[in-house]
Formats: structure tokens, C-alpha cells, sequence
């Protein structure tokens, strides 16, 4: 029976690999891949040469088949995300429940990595032995009321991500939630050569993340 390997990679730098991570990527039969694409990027740059086969939220019941078979065979299979640790606001945790539901001898053994939520919690500056981590906001639906029920958590900071493309909606939904003097911790392309980590209130925030500041992926900590 195979193993399937839980692999964290980097959220920016590449740099940011464990030896483990690298050990299990060059010798597993198979990678599973949110996109190939910026999985083949990490591949190449370490020299490792595998099988790659894109799994994201889309994907069929064939390829759940084709791993359950693979890992029958003896084969070793690594599943990645794009950035940081699959399963944690993507989709890599209904492979995990559907080989742990279906094929419950397989060893499911994770490999940690980094995690923007820990590393922008790090330099906070607050105690981190409570938080509440939300995901990603909803797009449309049901997002005035994903914020609205951020007002009833009580363990505290509050962390979310965000797209470039709505970060601003989100300083607004957070305005109107928690107010406009609510503080926040912003992180913006964490590990990258960009990177930034700006404090202030929301409204602050809405004046100073405009034209090329709006570039990127933001992680955004509510403290209240």
C-alpha cells in the first residue's frame, strides 16, 4: 500500500522548503497539483522531474479513483497547493476524507510547511494563543453575512485572505462591521520581494491600498 504525503510548499520564496518537503517530492511516484503550472515553477527550480497531475476543486471522480488505484499499487503520491499547506482554504482536504473514507488503511502522512497565517501572526506584535482564521470571504453571495458574523467571534485576532481585486470591498466590510477606527494588520505578497506588512484602521487602510499597492495576495488580521 502507498503512502499519500501531505506536502507544504512555499507561499512565496522558494527558499521557504523543508528538506522533507524536497525529500518527498523527488521520491514520490506522483504529484497532485492545485495548478501545474506554479507547481512545475518549484519543480524546475529544485530539479526534480515527476509525474504532475492537476487536482483542484473542479476535478472528477476519475482522478479520486485513479489515486485510490495508484495507492493500491504501492505507488507514493504528494499532494501540494499552490502556496502553503494543502487543505487550508483549498480544496485538498476532500482528497484526504475520500482516501481516508474509502481506502482506510493508506497511510496519509502530512509534511508542514509555511503558513502566511502564522508567519503574519508572528509579527503582529499579539498574543497568538487564540485566533479565528475565516478563509476566503465569499465573492457575492452570502458576504455581507460572512462579515456580519465575524461580530459574534469571540476568540481573537480575526484572520482572513483576500484577492487584489476585492481587498478594498473587504476594508469596507470590515468599516461597517467593526467601524472605521477598527485596527488592522495587512499582509501583502508575505515572503515575496514586495512584501509588506502595514498597520493602521480600516479606513487608513482604504486610503493607502490604492493603484500599485492594490497588486498581490493579502492576508488581513482584525484585532478587537
Amino acid at each position: 500500500m502507498g503512502t499519500l504525503y501531505i506536502v507544504g510548499t512555499p507561499i512565496g520564496n522558494m527558499k521557504d522548503i523543508t528538506l522533507h518537503a524536497l525529500e518527498v517530492l523527488k521520491t514520490c511516484d506522483v504529484i497532485l497539483a492545485e495548478d501545474t503550472r506554479v507547481t512545475k515553477k518549484l519543480l524546475v527550480h529544485y530539479e526534480i522531474k515527476k509525474i504532475v497531475w492537476r487536482y483542484d476543486e473542479y476535478t472528477g471522480e476519475k482522478v479520486y479513483k485513479d489515486v485510490q488505484h495508484l495507492l493500491k499499487e504501492g505507488k507514493n503520491i504528494a499532494l501540494v497547493t499552490d502556496a502553503g499547506t494543502p487543505g487550508i482554504a483549498d480544496p485538498g482536504w476532500k482528497m484526504v476524507k475520500y482516501i481516508r473514507d474509502n481506502q482506510k488503511d493508506t497511510s496519509i502522512i502530512p509534511i508542514p510547511g509555511a503558513s502566511s497565517v502564522i508567519t503574519l501572526l508572528s509579527v503582529s506584535g499579539i498574543h497568538g494563543d487564540k485566533f479565528t482564521f475565516v478563509g476566503y470571504p465569499p465573492h457575492k453571495k452570502g458576504r455581507n453575512k460572512f462579515f456580519d458574523e465575524l461580530k459574534n467571534i469571540h476568540t481573537t485576532p480575526i484572520i482572513f485572505f483576500e484577492s487584489p481585486y476585492r481587498i478594498q470591498k473587504s476594508f469596507d466590510d470590515v468599516s461597517r462591521v467593526f467601524g472605521g477606527d477598527a485596527q488592522i494588520i495587512v499582509g501583502k505578497e508575505i515572503t515575496k520581494i514586495y512584501e509588506e506588512i502595514w498597520r493602521g484602521t480600516t479606513e487608513e487602510a482604504k486610503k493607502y491600498f490604492i493603484g500599485n499597492k492594490l497588486k498581490g495576495e493579502f492576508i488581513v488580521l482584525i484585532n478587537v
